[in-house]
């Protein structure tokens, strides 16, 4: 085995989740359903639901979906951050994200993702039925406190990305990201934003990370659930057609610049806070923009890695060609040699 290749394999998040190369498939909500992970996962990635539209009982049958393509480990992504309060005031997660866990925790999904918010919640059953926790951050504070509460691996996800995220870009976030969680317990870190390609997966073992978290690339595959224009859209545009605005969920989100993110740019007043306004608006414009094709009054979340996108292939070669880049890439560095 080459050392290029060798460097890949032996990453930390693969011993630590069972998998072939350190690639993880972002669990992208309305896009990441159960041909697209299985797929991802089959190849040798990590393949990972999007739950975040899904009843509990929608989530399970995606779940055995996966495990009838592969049995490969896969995970589900899960917006903790969606939260209620009871009649006492306390806040608690909301009924659909219940669902969602226990969803999760009966199937034994081998990994379980915050995509948005703090799971501590739900660590120690997870933990107790042998469940991976991993969870997005966009800063240093962030991951300290993931990384205290238990979580197994931490996905330092910059602002280059497509959907929900942070304001520090993503070479200043890994590096401040490994840093502040070696403080405190060594865990794995894996590098997102802006990520597309094996360069990309290259430059985050060279931020001291050990795999890359990539959404915009998967979204432009055959297996994605999603409208036909939706992918081709990403293809189509360049690194400065995407935008951050809140008009999709009440938080700070990358779409593609359309007429949707045109009218919250004029009408922030009229943007109401997570997640009414994503209830509200961001669910109704994503059925529109994802699963409907229509490109300009929809929410279509993509990254500035759109740039780096030239053709809808299939997730299975993504991950082949990611992989062959990084060992090029590394190869042509001297890397290991």
């Amino acid at each position: 085995m080459k050392k290029a290749e060798a460097l890949l394999r032996e990453a930390p998040i693969c011993s630590l989740l069972g998998i072939t190369w350190p690639v993880l498939q972002a669990g992208m909500g309305q896009v990441a359903y159960g041909d697209l992970v299985g797929e991802v996962s089959a190849a040798g990635g990590l393949g990972v639901l999007g739950a975040g539209y899904m009843s509990g009982d929608e989530l399970r049958g995606e779940i055995r979906k996966v495990r009838a393509r592969t049995g490969r480990p896969f995970g589900v992504d899960i917006l903790f951050g969606q939260v209620q309060s009871d009649d006492q005031g306390s806040q608690r997660y909301s009924q659909r994200v219940e669902d969602q866990i226990e969803a999760s925790l009966d199937e034994r999904v081998p990994v379980l993702i915050s995509g948005l918010g703090n799971p501590s919640g739900v660590i120690p059953r997870a933990h107790a039925l042998g469940i991976k926790i991993m969870s997005v951050v966009g800063n240093a504070r962030q991951a300290r406190q993931v990384v205290a509460d238990g979580v197994d691996a931490v996905i330092a996800s910059g602002a280059e990305g497509g959907g929900h995220v942070g304001r520090v870009g993503t070479a200043t976030l890994v590096p401040m990201v490994v840093d502040a969680v070696a403080a405190i317990r060594k865990v794995p870190v894996i590098a997102g934003g802006g990520l597309a390609d094996g360069r990309g997966l290259a430059a985050a073992f060279a931020l001291g990370a050990c795999g890359a978290w990539m959404g915009t690339r998967f979204i432009a595959t055959r297996e994605a659930r999603g409208h036909d224009h939706y992918k081709n859209r990403i293809v189509a545009i360049d690194e400065e057609g995407t935008v951050v605005t809140r008009g999709h969920s009440g938080k700070p989100c990358r779409l593609i610049r359309n007429r949707f993110t045109e009218y919250w740019e004029a009408h922030p007043e009229q943007i109401q806070p997570f997640p009414k306004q994503m209830v509200e608006v961001g669910e109704p414009a994503t059925l529109r923009g994802r699963l409907e094709g229509d490109i300009e009054n929809g929410v279509l979340p993509a990254g500035q890695s759109s740039g780096l996108i030239h053709g809808v292939i299939g997730a299975g070669d993504v991950v082949a060609q990611v992989v062959a880049e990084a060992i090029d890439t590394f190869e042509r560095l001297g890397v290991g040699f």
